[in-house]
């Protein structure tokens, strides 16, 4: 029977883990990509209008689910580059979820279990939807088609123009034109 505890769980897993881990997979493209010399990086967590913006961090009013990572240019552009850049969510997952996996298994975390196993699940979870590779609901490739094509191909085969990772400034025009839009729809309901 679903009692109390579930209820707090399911808020605690929503609300706490599922963000934390939707943050280290988009930081991962970062720490990739800042050995590559990217410009203009940005972490955006949520969508809609803005809450606040932290140096590079825009946090959104709206659920974290829709996040992503965006930059301007890169230096070293290279094949490798964007292979490193793609599997760096996936690495920073595995890594994360394996390190507290080793504390639980040495009894070190062992106070809050439930919570660490399912931070490690939700790990898991955006890994194998990043490592499979496969097109995605928009039509676009994950990382794992990404890299699997950069491998195979050498290149992006998909022949979708859209660049794989936006760019920071791009983000920012769309973030503001979006927010005028809104605002002047604001203004018209009022009248």
């Amino acid at each position: 029977m679903l009692g109390l505890s579930y209820l707090l769980s399911l808020i605690i897993s929503a609300f706490i883990i599922l963000p934390v881990v939707v943050f280290l997979r988009e930081s991962g493209y970062l720490f990739a990509s800042l050995i590559f010399g990217v410009k203009n990086p940005r972490i955006t967590i949520g969508s809609g209008p803005r809450i606040k913006k932290i140096g590079i961090v825009d946090i959104r009013k709206h659920y974290h689910m829709y996040s992503w990572f965006s930059f301007d240019s890169i230096k070293r552009e290279s094949k490798l580059a964007y292979i490193c850049i793609y599997a760096g969510p996936i690495l920073i997952n595995i890594v994360i979820a394996l390190t507290i996996n080793a504390l639980l298994a040495n009894g070190i975390l062992e106070g809050h279990r439930t919570f660490w196993e399912r931070f490690i699940f939700y790990a898991f979870y955006y890994v194998l939807f990043d490592i499979v590779p496969m097109i995605t609901v928009n039509g676009k490739p994950n990382n794992g088609m990404i890299i699997y094509e950069m491998v195979r191909y050498g290149k992006r085969v998909d022949y979708n123009n859209e660049p794989f990772i936006p760019s920071t400034t791009d983000v920012e025009e769309g973030y503001q034109e979006l927010m005028e839009e809104i605002e002047e729809i604001k203004e018209k309901h009022k009248r």
